[in-house]
């Protein structure tokens, strides 16, 4: 197990990718802090699903053991400094910050409101960026090496029409993550971005219960199939690993190639 040890923290891992990663990475020995933000019956089955891949006992029974639950709003500062406090002060430490929990909103540009740009860009940037200085001050003060992973989008180099915000913060994502790769390199600290493309996840349900929008996204993906969260768990694993000491400052698309070849309808 190539993580055991680490301590992993996997922001909005009550479901989706999020829950994937979580359960990935106690696949591979670590400890789990999962964070979410309104569905904690999501994040108890995260809990039982990392628990079960680690081979723990449940935490009832061991209150130190591999998963713990914690509930914090990526879009307020506050929270997220104390979701960073409480994850070292359960497991004494972090290793890994997995910044997964991002939201979306459509609208056509004329249209956004201060509020939904806002919302997205508090949780897919600001959240990452202060998640991501909080990770980094524990690790100089303990004088140890790290992980940062984000969860971006394709979105963060293919345009996207009527969710503007959401691209803006993915652009926003990939420059946070070339800067610190740099600024943070003589650390020993990494800073990497994995891009999923069309993931069935439940944010993703309309889509698919409607087979002609459907069709028209599968044939702009060359490997003619939307990816599953285990695709882009699997990546995360990988650079979470000391396999990928050497890799910083970089961006890996999960996407079947639909970056590549895809055509707005």
């Amino acid at each position: 197990m190539k993580l055991e040890g680490k301590v992993a923290l996997v922001t909005g891992s009550s479901q989706g990718i999020g829950q994937a990663i979580a359960v990935r990475l106690a696949a591979e020995g670590a400890n789990i802090v999962i964070d979410y933000r309104s569905h904690p019956e999501g994040a108890e089955e995260t809990l039982a699903k990392v628990q079960a891949a680690g081979g723990k006992c449940h935490m009832a029974e061991c209150p130190n053991s591999q998963g713990y639950v914690l509930k914090a709003d990526l879009g307020v500062v506050s929270d997220v400094r104390r979701m960073i406090d409480e994850s070292i002060a359960h497991f004494g430490k972090l290793d890994i910050l997995v910044n997964n929990a991002g939201i979306e909103r459509h609208a056509p540009f004329w249209e956004v409101t201060e509020a939904d740009y806002d919302a997205v860009m508090n949780v897919n940037l600001k959240g990452v960026f202060f998640a991501t200085q909080e990770m980094v001050k524990h690790l100089i003060e303990t004088k140890r090496t790290g992980k940062i992973i984000n969860i971006s989008s394709v979105h963060e180099e293919l345009p996207f029409p009527n969710f503007t915000a959401y691209c803006a913060s993915k652009g926003g994502m990939k420059m946070l993550a070339r800067n610190l790769a740099v600024e943070l390199g003589p650390l020993g600290i990494t800073i990497n971005n994995v891009a999923p493309g069309a993931i069935e996840t439940p944010i993703n349900t309309k889509l698919l219960n409607d087979p002609e929008k459907l069709g028209a996204l599968l044939k702009n993906i060359p490997l003619s199939r939307l990816g599953q969260p285990q695709d882009v768990a699997s990546l995360v694993a990988f650079l979470a690993s000391s396999d990928a000491d050497y890799i910083t400052g970089s961006t890996f698309f999960v996407d079947g190639g639909l970056l590549w070849n895809y055509q707005e309808q």
